[in-house]
């Protein structure tokens, strides 16, 4: 079966592929921008690095955050760290959005430093965004320093229960945090950083919402033979389980 399939990938081009004809249509009609939502215009990288991507494309990815995203920018903040950034669909968007703000990007796999740089360059905000590899913290710590009030954008596969310690790294208390939860990986971790972070922040517990194929927007003679799986696909962000986040602000 495994030689057969690889025989039909060698014979058909990928854009003739059902999700190959998906991703080919995708960059096609949004010029390989992204079509809507907080980071409408941000011009991306041919792929996206452990995620998914037309979502991205087409700007539903994480839509369950975009009030959170605009929370964000109208703090106006001098410093954001995003932790686990990939190819920086939040280090490049935020940077977008907030010209006054100098990024910090840490991200541990080289194909996702390689795609984040160029995702800057493509958006011309090289010139405040560091890209950084593994985030321990100590790391974090130093980087945090005094900014006064700096945002926090975490999605760490589970490594969140070390690094968001106001015990270890003091200078969270004042940080504003957006963090992906983990709980099948680390169990009871959502439960530990709302303990860690009651008595200094502000806690909104977000969940992930189911996804429509309707999301997708073009309605072609190739959507309509595609099995409806497809389509499903298409719009699904892969989670393994229902995700979740917390949002917190700092008090005062």
């Amino acid at each position: 079966m495994k030689t057969i399939v690889s025989s039909i990938k060698r014979l058909v081009p990928e854009q003739y592929r059902p999700i190959g004809y998906l991703l080919h249509l995708t960059r096609r009609r949004t010029g390989q921008c992204v079509r809507s939502g907080p980071f409408v215009g941000m011009r991306y990288a041919a792929d996206s690095v452990g995620s998914a991507y037309i979502p991205k494309l087409l700007g539903i990815y994480e839509t369950e955050l975009t009030a959170e995203v605009e929370n964000i920018c109208r703090h106006r903040p001098g410093l954001i760290v995003d932790i686990g950034a990939a190819e920086g669909y939040y280090a490049v968007g935020l940077a977008m959005r907030n010209p006054q703000a100098k990024i910090t990007a840490f991200e541990m796999n080289p194909q996702g430093q390689a795609a984040l740089r160029e995702m800057a360059a493509l958006n011309r905000v090289s010139n405040r965004i560091e890209v950084r590899g593994k985030c321990e913290p100590a790391d974090l710590a130093a980087t945090l320093g005094d900014s006064p009030r700096p945002i926090v954008v975490c999605d760490v596969e589970g490594y969140e229960a070390t690094l968001l310690d106001p015990k270890v790294v003091l200078a969270l208390t004042k940080a504003a945090i957006l963090v992906e939860l983990h709980d099948f990986i680390v169990p009871g971790i959502t439960d530990e950083l709302k303990r860690r972070f009651k008595t200094t922040h502000t806690i909104k517990h977000i969940w992930q919402k189911p996804r429509s194929r309707s999301q997708f927007p073009w309605n072609t003679l190739g959507t309509r033979l595609l099995p409806k799986s497809y389509l499903d696909w298409s719009v699904s962000e892969w989670r393994p389980v229902q995700m979740s986040w917390l949002w917190m602000e700092p008090h005062g």
